[in-house]
């Protein structure tokens, strides 16, 4: 038997505040999501950061959640189930969330139960960083670092150009009419700069202006080089100009320089500069979550047509499905 662990990033598990404030304070204590000294960066989530900002965020859950719950929870759920079934009986599938339920250790305790001799970690965020991919991988070590038998282990790094799921990307935006938007948008979840220079080990992180819009072997574990290349691949498959799109980040906290251009900046330049219709792609995520459906497709649009603009439009992520299932299932399925 084989082992897959489909794993995503977290969600509340209600729209509540004490539900919200429980995910926060869990997800921002991860010493490689905030990576300052532990004291500080305990009196910040717990003083400051998880009562303050878990409010506000229970509202935006509230406006996301569905009859089926989380989208991020239930895509992979489904997902999960897609890929099983397309696997057939020699696997064992098993959704995780790095921060709240399922866990990574009870998702871990299922396939250890199910006896299975290898195990498959596969991150439903293509691009690698230290705070989610790295993160999830060091949770998978600790877990298994208690058991007494410890199965073989593939840990999938990264698929930032991987084509079937650039593929389906662009298969999505399809559904638009691309010529009719005066700009189109790459927008990726932020990182602060300084977890880009420690992931650095030659010196060429932001040492220049251009430094990431080239994969190459020096930056190829650089997470805003991963989204630049993933960016391309994509604007390939459509045939876009480069003057006809951007590669952005999006969901900054704090003060320190976060990984720029910043979406809801370039959002204002492009409304007070004319732009009217704007369309978003948000490839950091495979399914569509409180960054995509609300920061993008609520709150940046809000504030896009009040600077000007009229309308945007978001990119579905690949959520269930089938296509997508396939492609993860085609990817994790061990050769005969």
């Amino acid at each position: 038997m084989t082992g897959i662990l489909l794993v995503n990033l977290g969600t509340p598990d209600a729209p509540t505040r004490g539900a919200v404030y429980r995910y926060l304070k869990e997800f921002l204590l991860d010493p490689r999501v905030i990576d300052i000294n532990p004291v500080a960066r305990n009196l910040l989530v717990r003083g400051i950061i998880a009562p303050f900002r878990s409010g506000k965020s229970a509202e935006a859950y509230r406006e996301l959640w569905t009859e089926n719950g989380s989208p991020l929870k239930f895509y992979g759920e489904r997902l999960a189930a897609q890929v099983g079934e397309i696997l057939g009986p020699n696997y064992v599938v098993e959704l995780a969330m790095r921060y709240q339920s399922p866990s990574i250790a009870s998702a871990i305790g299922r396939l250890m139960q199910a006896r299975v001799e290898k195990i498959k970690v596969f991150t439903l965020f293509p691009q690698y960083a230290s705070a989610t991919t790295g993160s999830v991988h060091e949770e998978v070590m600790r877990v298994l670092s208690g058991q007494q038998i410890v199965p073989a282990v593939e840990m999938i790094s990264s698929y930032a150009t991987w084509e079937p799921m650039i593929t389906l990307f662009a298969e999505n935006a399809r559904k638009f009419d691309l010529a009719t938007y005066d700009h189109i948008l790459f927008s990726y979840h932020g990182l602060p700069q300084r977890q880009l220079r420690k992931a650095d080990a030659f010196n060429h992180c932001l040492q220049s202006s251009d430094c990431c819009e080239t994969l190459t072997d020096t930056n190829r574990f650089c997470y805003s080089a991963q989204c630049y290349a993933t960016t391309r691949a994509i604007a390939a498959q459509l045939q876009l100009a480069p003057e006809r799109y951007s590669v952005c980040f999006q969901s900054r906290l704090g003060r320190d320089p976060w990984t720029q251009p910043y979406t809801v900046r370039m959002i204002e330049n492009l409304a007070k500069s004319g732009a009217k219709r704007l369309l978003v792609f948000c490839p950091a995520f495979t399914a569509d979550c409180l960054e995509t459906v609300i920061e993008i497709g609520s709150e940046y649009r809000d504030d896009f047509i009040k600077w000007g603009g009229e309308q945007i439009d978001l990119v579905e992520s690949l959520n269930d499905k089938p296509a997508w299932a396939a492609a993860v299932s085609g990817y994790l399925r061990e050769p005969a």
